[in-house]
């Protein structure tokens, strides 16, 4: 299995989307009604929403490919780029997904080095990132990656308020 990580760019955009959409669908579809699913997924992944964190300089997309297939993909960032504000010295991991047909391979593991790797390379004391109270495989996933609960912040898909635990990990 050959992998690489690409940066993601204006010029994929549209490839951003599907895969977006597509891991976002795959994670939570079951757990949300169809009318709020598909809300989020307009207002989160709709092209103008896009381009605007692919522009912004505190944030950084990278594209996982596997056998030159796109796998999955990461989002950091820094700075005000930031969902909430965990410290002065946090990267935020906001996205981390793989698709359903490449999990159980490693790769999640390698997305969230990957987000280690440019938080140490930047000089960042911690790592941060956000995960359904509902997920139990992540929770279990990132405990086990040396993460901690530190709290708890509220969003909504479509009409219904949800709750994701501040994960952090001291480098």
């Amino acid at each position: 299995m050959k992998t690489e990580i690409r940066k993601c760019t204006l010029e994929d955009l549209h490839a951003l989307q599907v895969i977006g959409t597509e891991t976002y669908s795959e994670t939570y579809s079951h757990l949300n009604t169809p009318e709020n699913m598909n809300e989020y997924l307009e207002l989160a992944f709709n092209l103008d929403q896009l381009k605007t964190e692919l522009s912004n300089e505190n944030s950084t997309f990278l594209f996982l490919y596997v056998n030159q297939v796109l796998a999955g993909y990461l989002k950091v960032n820094v700075n005000d780029a930031q969902t909430y504000h965990v410290s002065d010295d946090a990267l935020e991991i906001e996205r981390i997904y793989v698709k359903s047909v490449f999990q159980e391979k490693g790769l999640g593991k390698m997305l969230l080095q990957t987000g280690i790797n440019i938080a140490k390379e930047i000089d960042k004391k911690e790592v941060w990132l956000g995960v359904w109270q509902k997920n139990k495989n992540a929770l279990d996933f990132h405990k086990n990656m040396g993460f901690e609960t530190r709290g708890k912040y509220s969003y909504f898909i479509g009409d219904e308020e949800q709750e994701n635990y501040i994960m952090v990990k001291t480098l």
